[in-house]
Formats: structure tokens, sequence, C-alpha cells
């Protein structure tokens, strides 16, 4: 959902773990038939059209035009909408909003939360899951070294990993309930053996390497895979240090 150039493909053949891993989320969210739900930062549609299966009506929004043509292919009788949480507009507010592996790539939290907050119903429902604080913090490490000892220079921080209390209350601030929360270690091993870690910073993880000269890129990645590899390289695979939040919370 931050990103609007996704390559979409990539998404659904290497890193099908993203929506995977939502499924418990839906169990979570419990939608129920007739409900209006908004599944905010709906990828590919996978989870959107798993929610859809419950009788709910699903609105699926992302802000990236690959996602969202894939989406209308694979699922053509549910409703799409290309555009951003921050000034998304809908005509009925909603029952429940769902968010899966999206808001941390949208550092205007505040933004965020209050428009979540104006687009659901008084005690509609909130569920999501997002990046917790030191999530991927290994890689980000590394990639921070080798930048620095072979560029001298640091690269951008594309993410917002909150603390679990930081979200929390920003929620309440903005007439939530807060009814449930955790912040859990993940390790997620990678597709493609050796190259599931370039794969990943690929589709995830570019705009760590947005610095990096094109000549260079190939001695950049492969330092930063020795740098890692006594820490998250396992039995053939990578497996990334992912932490992750999860809430369920109700607008007063």
């Amino acid at each position: 959902m931050a990103a609007s150039d996704w390559n979409a493909a990539l998404y659904d053949a290497k890193h099908a773990f993203v929506f995977a891993y939502g499924s418990s989320l839906v169990e979570l969210l419990a939608p129920r038939p007739g409900e209006l739900i908004l599944d905010v930062g709906c990828g590919t549609g996978h989870l959107t059209a798993t929610i859809a299966r419950s009788g709910a009506q699903v609105v699926g929004l992302d802000r990236s035009p690959a996602m969202i043509e894939v989406a209308r292919q694979h699922y053509p009788d549910l409703e799409w909408h290309l555009g951003d949480i921050r000034s998304f507009l809908y005509p009925r507010p909603f029952d429940a909003i769902f968010s899966n592996a999206t808001l941390h790539w949208i550092p205007e939290a505040e933004v965020v939360v209050a428009a979540l907050a104006r687009l659901l119903k008084p005690g509609g429902r909130l569920v999501l899951e997002m990046g917790g604080r030191g999530n991927v913090a290994a890689l980000c490490a590394a990639v921070q070294e080798v930048l620095q000892e072979r560029l001298a220079v640091t690269p951008p921080n594309p993410w917002y990993f909150p603390a679990l209390g930081e979200y929390a209350a920003l929620l309440e601030a903005h007439g939530f309930e807060v009814q449930a929360a955790w912040l859990f270690e993940r390790p997620t091993a990678l597709e493609e053996g050796e190259q599931g870690l370039r794969l990943w910073l690929e589709m995830f993880g570019s705009a760590l390497l947005e610095v990096v000269p094109a000549d260079r890129k190939e001695e950049i990645l492969t330092a930063i895979e020795a740098k890692v590899r006594p820490a998250l390289f396992r039995e053939g695979r990578w497996e990334l240090d992912y932490r992750r939040l999860r809430l369920l919370a109700r607008r007063l």
C-alpha cells in the first residue's frame, strides 16, 4: 500500500507468506454476513477474498496500480479501489477495518489512525498486523554497516515499526479502545534458497539500497549476505528476524 510500484507477480510468486500468515488475522476479525469491511493494503486480494467468503461486503484498498489490477483479475466480483488510506473516502462508515502487513509502510502514523477513526462507525472494530519495534533489525543493521563501510552513506529508513505501547496510545488518543495487543517474534523463512534474501530486498527493501550505484550493487549485496549469514541463514534458506505487532481495537 505504501509503494505505488510493487511487482505484483513477484509478490504472489515468491512472497506468499505475507498473506499466508494473515489467515489467523482474519480469524481474529471474525467477519459476519452483511458487514461492510475495508481491507487496507489489500495487495493482490487473497485475504480480501477470504473475508468475503464469510458473506461480508468487503472493499479492497491499495495504492499500487499493479496490485489492484491483479486483484481485479483474481476476483472480478469484489469491489476494489486504487487509493491511499490517508485520503480515502467512502459513502458509508465501515463495520470493521482490516489491515495486514501494510501500515508500517506509512510513517505518518497519526494521519493514518485519524483516517481509520473517520472511516469506522462507532462500535466498529479495527484488526491489524504490522511490523513492530525491532522488526528485521539484524538485516537493517547489516545494511547500514555495509553502506557506511563501503560507500560512506547511511540508508534511509522506509518503515515505521512502533512499540506496542506507542501504537496503543496513538489509537486511544483518536477514540479507540484497545481490547487486545501482541508484540511477538515470528522468524520468517524466505523462498528460493540462496537467492531468498535478494528477492526480499528487491520486493520490500529496495528503498534501503536506492543510494547504491548500479555498478556497486552486486558488491554491496554480496557483502550484506556475508554479514548476516551467520545469524539469518539456516539449513539452506534465509530466515528473517520478523517481529509483528497485532491489535484488536474498537472505535468508541
